[in-house]
């Protein structure tokens, strides 16, 4: 019989003491392995889908709500801005890239953005079938949108007021027509209905149902995409001129709104001067993605690591619970050392005997914490996708070999005293008791 299968019999041989310590040991593990499996998910998440944006240029309120609202499409807007402003921004010498996003209607809870060809390029989207969007209330969408909601090319479908599945107003006399559907890139473009800017202000406009551009004149949108998909640094210019239509874009724009303005800069001049411009000398906010997130890594930080280290006070009670049942266990088991000894085995055979117990109580809780911690990692993930269409399941991390020899070093050394009392047995002694 070897080391383990004998340790693993005296385990039993002990069930409420062992359960005690596998419990205690599972749970300090479950905590910590299920707490970096969801941060690395979201990390991860949050740093593809910025996507290369250096700055968001919206309404005036939380400019955390306005990153995730704009960016990462979570999060309801803080407002709208109007469209004119924003298109005299984006002609500013600091900015590369500019592009209009426009939000409000959603399809089975996926949302309806309404911007320029330029924003699939930022998450590398490219078409898996038909063409992108080009005349109004026709729309591109993302890989997840297709397979979720069962839309393909050719298909049309109305659009829900507001963010909320079935809490909105349907747009059913303006539908949409699906003319292209994206590759799957694991990025929020997965998630996304993208629309022409125009489709938006004129659905909005014939409804009347509270979004903001209700308030402005009536008329067609007049939002021309060009041929070649020029770069979005200068919507009004696209919108204006893309067609040689000057004076005619420019009624079209007018008092208009969108939802905010996603810029890359284009030197790091912009990260000084831009923001500090935008919130003291116009109308608009401008909030940095990168700052925020930071922000909130931080805010998540303290709570990740207090849990965490209520965690490792877990297993380390757990150590200490390990090492009182083996050492109270001892004078229990004198005799049946002593025997072991008579038939021939030698002290270092009790001594790995002992040692062997307390790593396979470890290795035990370990792999039960390993399985509580997926297990919970999958009911997260169940949530995630069905609140915010998010997938934020990891099921191994760079982590997990690192808990393992923590854990197995901890069952070593729970179990060091006891193995050198057991290698200390006096046979002539004890078997004369």
């Amino acid at each position: 019989m070897n080391l383990f299968s004998l340790s693993f019999k005296q385990i039993k041989s002990k069930p409420l003491s062992s359960l005690l310590n596998v419990i205690l040991f599972a749970f300090g593990i479950t905590i910590i392995s299920f707490l970096l499996l969801v941060k690395d998910g979201f990390e991860e998440q949050m740093d593809k889908n910025v996507a290369g944006i250096d700055l968001v240029v919206g309404a005036k309120g939380s400019p955390m709500q306005l990153i995730l609202s704009g960016i990462y499409h979570i999060d309801s807007p803080t407002g709208n801005i109007s469209y004119e402003e924003a298109a005299g921004l984006s002609k500013h010498r600091l900015i590369k890239k500019a592009i209009p996003v426009s939000l409000g209607d959603s399809y089975h809870g996926y949302r309806i953005v309404g911007t320029v060809p330029d924003y699939p390029a930022l998450y590398g989207g490219r078409l898996r079938e038909g063409a992108e969007w080009k005349a109004p209330l026709e729309a591109a969408i993302g890989a997840k949108v297709a397979r979720k909601a069962g839309l393909k090319v050719g298909d049309s479908f109305a659009g829900i007021h507001g963010l909320i599945e079935d809490a909105g107003h349907s747009h059913d006399d303006h539908k949409y027509k699906v003319v292209g559907i994206y590759e799957e890139t694991g990025t929020v473009l997965d998630q996304l209905i993208l629309t022409g800017l125009e489709s938006v202000w004129a659905i909005h406009e014939h409804h009347g149902d509270g979004h903001a551009a209700e308030e402005h004149e009536d008329g067609e949108a007049g939002y021309e995409h060009s041929d070649e998909h020029e770069s979005a640094s200068d919507p009004a210019y696209e919108a204006e001129h893309a067609h040689g239509h000057e004076h005619e874009g420019e009624a079209h724009s007018e008092n208009k709104e969108i939802t905010c303005l996603l810029i890359q800069y284009k030197n790091p001049m912009g990260v000084i001067t831009l923001p500090r411009l935008i919130n003291s000398s116009t109308h608009m906010q401008a909030a940095s993605p990168v700052m925020e997130i930071n922000r909130m890594y931080s805010l998540m930080g303290v709570g990740i690591q207090t849990v965490n280290l209520i965690a490792w006070f877990i297993i380390l009670i757990s150590a200490f619970s390990i090492f009182i049942s083996l050492f109270h266990s001892m004078k229990e088991r004198k005799y049946e050392l002593a025997l072991i000894r008579v038939m021939g085995g030698s002290r270092m055979k009790l001594f790995s005997i002992v040692l062997a117990e307390g790593i396979l109580i470890a290795l035990i809780g370990y792999l039960c914490g390993f399985l509580l911690s997926r297990l919970g990692m999958w009911f997260l993930a169940l949530y995630a996708e069905s609140s915010i269409h998010y997938d934020l399941a990891r099921w191994v991390g760079p982590s997990d070999l690192y808990f393992l020899l923590v854990s197995l070093g901890i069952g070593l050394a729970a179990s060091v005293l006891p193995a050198v009392i057991a290698l200390k047995t006096d046979i002539y002694k004890t078997l004369n008791e």
